[in-house]
């Protein structure tokens, strides 16, 4: 369906497990998803009520004592969407990184100012995998909330393990490279890096432009 984005369904899916109100959508998606497609948490009050109009959830009212909530339910029409667009194969990743991205500008920072961002990139990885090994410890343990999903939790549950180790392998390198930079002047650039890099076997991909 032209009119449904990737947040759609990455929605759709949500509801494939099972119906939530909005805010336990809003829970679940910073539990589980918050890490590979964040931009699904801003449109979470509107996309579910999209999704109700095009006939690919249900919304159910009621009462919580005086409160008033929603509940929304996927529809037969919303499973056969969801299951032809995971059929197709998506996109790669895209790197959002802020603190990557002043390291990438370091020649107009100060040595101090690299330094700071790579401690705040250790510091982020050494969060994500204290959270990784949570995680891991209530399935192994209890099963977690979802025990029937544990292949496909485990899946990408690997993948953010091993790209948080991957952070903390880089950072090792990146932090004991940075200690012999000048603190003034241009620092000598790793050329064994960069051989290692060329020197890889396979074909060269073509250059961006």
């Amino acid at each position: 369906m032209a009119s449904l984005t990737t947040t759609s369904y990455a929605i759709l899916g949500l509801l494939a497990i099972r119906p939530w109100t909005t805010y336990e959508l809003a829970q679940q998606m910073e539990r589980s998803l918050r890490h590979i497609w964040p931009r699904a948490q801003s449109r979470i009050y509107e996309e579910p009520k999209r999704l109700v109009e095009l006939g690919l959830a249900d919304a159910v009212k009621d009462h919580v004592g005086r409160r008033p909530r929603t509940t929304y339910s996927i529809t037969g029409k919303g499973q056969r969407a969801l299951n032809e667009w995971l059929q197709v194969s998506g996109g790669g990743p895209v790197v959002e990184f802020e603190a990557l991205l002043k390291v990438f500008f370091a020649e107009y920072s100060s040595k101090d100012g690299v330094e700071a961002n790579l401690a705040a990139i250790r510091a982020w990885a050494e969060d994500q995998n204290a959270e990784n090994i949570a995680f891991a410890r209530l399935y192994r343990d209890s099963g977690g909330p979802f025990p029937e999903r544990m292949a496909s939790i485990l899946l990408v549950g690997k993948f953010i393990t091993d790209f948080t180790d991957m952070l903390t392998t880089w950072c090792d390198w990146a932090e004991e490279t940075v200690t012999h930079w000048p603190d003034d002047g241009p620092p000598t650039p790793p050329h064994d890096v960069l051989d290692s890099i060329a020197n890889r076997p396979g074909p060269a991909g073509p250059l961006p432009g």
